[in-house]
């Protein structure tokens, strides 16, 4: 049986975290990688140990010009893109009324906008080969909600509407989207460096220690090889979720059908008559 064809990943926010460990795990399997990253010599031991099958791209996704530029230099490079990881972000943690108006910003501009100009700058090429995945890194956070991650939450969830609405747009071009949901796990973000926080008010100082918690973190190398069968299964999931939250996750889900279905009463009288439209 012949080998199979090398992949060739776009992997975003490659420096560090799980960008590093996924680009490395492509890579150490004979994939090509165009790997970008803000500081570019943070990818020099990658392109030491893979000097033929990584490309090192400088970027940061908030530059919509610049995302375009460097799609096109790695289709240049390696003639296709099969996968592409929208990886790039932070942390931005806080209350919402801590929030300033530039930090939200700031935090939809990278975690939000850099997804979707990412997303944008490939679809032609995935959809003139016919094929491809785009893997979404959203979190456990684009599904439920903790206190003080407001903006984060935010910016996850609004990947996670964004990408569902994407995966049905493209199904018929051969091309599968994957929100990727990853729970706490010992990287970056976990130990700050991936962290912004806001000047905390004095206010909420009893809302923080009543909430605080003590996080369980996964091993971020176990998460390589879930991600390379998502890159390789013919039918990749629309959601997936990394790591031990399912059952929390499954309980939090379970009691927003309980209240739905409570409040049904009041849901079904508010539709009132029926109005047939169609849409365009």
């Amino acid at each position: 049986m012949p080998a199979p064809t090398p992949k060739v990943w776009f992997i975003t926010g490659a420096s560090r975290g799980f960008g590093r460990l996924w680009a490395e795990a492509a890579l150490e399997r004979g994939d090509r990688v165009a790997a970008t990253a803000r500081d570019v010599t943070a990818l020099e031991p990658l392109t030491e140990r893979f000097p033929d099958t990584v490309l090192p791209l400088r970027l940061d996704v908030t530059d919509r010009a610049a995302v375009s530029g460097a799609v096109e230099r790695a289709v240049e490079r390696f003639g296709r893109l099969d996968v592409v990881v929208n990886n790039a972000g932070y942390g931005l943690f806080g209350m919402v009324e801590e929030l300033t108006e530039a930090q939200l910003r700031a935090q939809l501009e990278t975690n939000f906008f850099g997804t979707v100009w990412v997303t944008q700058a490939v679809l032609p090429v995935l959809r003139a080969q016919g094929s491809g995945r785009i893997l979404q890194v959203t979190s456990e956070g684009g599904v439920r909600a903790y206190p003080g991650i407001g903006a984060y939450h935010a910016s996850k969830w609004a990947v996670e509407g964004l990408s569902d609405s994407l995966a049905q747009e493209v199904a018929s071009f051969g091309l599968h989207v994957t929100a990727v949901e990853p729970g706490p796990y010992a990287t970056e973000f976990a130990g700050g460096r991936s962290l912004r926080t806001t000047e905390p008010h004095p206010d909420y100082a009893g809302v923080r220690e009543a909430t605080g918690k003590e996080w369980v973190l996964g091993d971020p190398q176990a998460t390589a090889e879930a991600i390379l069968a998502i890159a390789d299964a013919e039918n990749p999931p629309r959601r997936i979720v990394l790591g031990h939250t399912l059952p929390e996750i499954e309980e939090i889900y379970a009691e927003r059908l309980r209240v739905w279905r409570e409040w049904e009463p009041v849901t079904t009288a508010a539709f009132g008559k029926r109005i047939v439209a169609q849409t365009a």
